[in-house]
């Protein structure tokens, strides 16, 4: 009888045999650096990740030269170096939270930072030549500057920034696919390319203010650049991130759906984008639509309250992928491939933490960092294991499962006692109580 297809997979897909492995351990390769895993064949030298790494680093720097040329010729030399240092401020701040939300499985760095650098260089050149350039035609085509100015914040703006920093999700939906496997995937990719777009808008308003505050001798609290600095950075840096997180959100909901729903897979990510866009505009928008006291209103009664949903959102979806771990693993424990205390520990961050502590402590440094890519490399499982039953995986699932069970083989000598050892002291597992033996003591000796 043949086996069934991968996009047609049981829903318990079987586990695989751990005595074989056993047999053939020793004859496989060993495993490759982190930069060489692959679960793919080598492709042609004009597809090779260097090539590939070299052209996106290339265009970054191309887009980086041109919007921070065009953001200093608009705030000046000295404009440009205080927005730039105000600017920063918030940056690290909204980074650490997304990244905190992707402990469970760690997107790769490299990801991360094309996301932001395509949000602070290539969607801010596009949105500040796309937007300039929809003013001036609205203010030709209706002889109305005001108009123009007005129509352009809150139609034209939100649809074109919305679009370039959603292209960053786009582009590594579709070329990063193993690593964007979720919603919190979509959620941190879209914060760090909102974060970048923030920081370059930022520096280009908090120059420019102060540029006019210079003109007009304003200092202090009352000048223009402080207004600016309250709004935009202690009021509202989360602004361009909720936004964009809307669409990061239809992103993650595409990856996790069956590769058979093509329609989900891209009503998701439109719906998302089109959210992203509705709540940009009315935010753009609020002073006008509302009159002066508008900005306060939205504020306070909706954007406040969409950040805190989205942010317990976020959260939920982490404590999520945190069950995922605790349901699908325990399938391996049984079949020899965990300790029965791995997945409890593994579905745990403070286990998960007190394990490298305890193998780096026991063993040395080598032996933590081999604990955590263990603890990344089950979590992979079992995430690939949750796809699958889905039927939201590839052909090569087989393939993809022998290889982290083998990278988890190659380290369970180290990190399966680590694991054991942090599960009972969490109290995700029972330990025998210790014994004492109080210096001989028997209560029913006869002395």
């Amino acid at each position: 009888m043949s086996e069934p297809s991968p996009q047609r997979l049981d829903p318990r897909p079987a586990v695989p045999d751990f005595e074989q492995q056993e047999r053939l351990g020793e004859l496989w390769t060993a495993v490759p650096e982190p930069a060489r895993r692959r679960y793919r064949p080598r492709r042609a030298l004009l597809r090779h990740r260097g090539v590939r790494a070299g052209a996106v680093i290339a265009v970054l720097g191309l887009c980086a030269l041109l919007i921070l040329a065009l953001v200093r010729d608009e705030t000046g030399t000295e404009g440009f170096l205080v927005g730039l240092g105000l600017a920063v401020l918030p940056v690290p701040l909204l980074l650490s939270a997304f990244r905190w939300l992707d402990r469970v499985e760690p997107g790769p760095w490299r990801s991360l930072l094309f996301a932001f650098a395509w949000g602070a260089f290539a969607a801010a050149l596009v949105a500040i030549i796309a937007n300039s350039f929809a003013t001036e035609w609205i203010a030709t085509a209706t002889a109305n500057p005001a108009g123009a100015e007005s129509v352009g914040a809150t139609v034209v703006a939100p649809v074109v920034e919305e679009s370039a920093k959603a292209a960053a999700i786009l582009l590594l939906f579709l070329f990063r696919r193993r690593s964007f496997t979720g919603l919190v995937d979509g959620v941190v990719i879209a914060g760090f390319s909102a974060t970048g777009f923030a920081f370059t808008e930022n520096i280009l308003y908090l120059g420019s203010a102060f540029g006019e505050d210079q003109d007009v001798g304003n200092s202090g609290f009352a000048s223009i650049t402080a207004a600016t600095f309250f709004v935009r950075i202690v009021m509202s840096p989360f602004a361009h991130p909720l936004f964009t997180v809307l669409t990061g959100i239809g992103f993650g909901l595409a990856a996790t759906a069956d590769r058979r729903q093509k329609v989900r897979r891209v009503a998701f990510p439109l719906l998302g984008l089109a959210l992203a866009m509705g709540m940009h505009a009315l935010w753009n928008g609020s002073g006008s639509l509302f009159g002066p006291f508008g900005f306060y209103a939205v504020y306070a009664a909706f954007m406040v309250p969409a950040f805190a949903l989205l942010t317990w959102l976020a959260i939920w979806s982490r404590q999520r992928e945190l069950r995922t771990i605790s349901t699908e693993l325990p399938a391996y424990a049984a079949a020899g491939w965990l300790t029965p205390a791995a997945p409890l520990a593994l579905s745990s961050m403070r286990a998960r933490g007190l394990a490298r502590t305890y193998a780096g402590r026991v063993f040395g440094p080598h032996a933590a960092r081999a604990v955590g890519e263990y603890e990344a490399f089950a979590t992979s499982l079992a995430f690939l294991r949750h796809r699958a039953q889905r039927g939201a995986v590839g052909t090569d699932f087989v393939a993809r499962e022998r290889e982290l069970l083998h990278h988890l083989w190659q380290r369970r000598e180290i990190a399966g006692p680590a694991l054991t050892h942090a599960a009972r002291v969490t109290g995700r597992a029972w330990a025998p109580p210790p014994y004492v033996d109080y210096e001989g003591y028997n209560p029913y000796r006869q002395y």
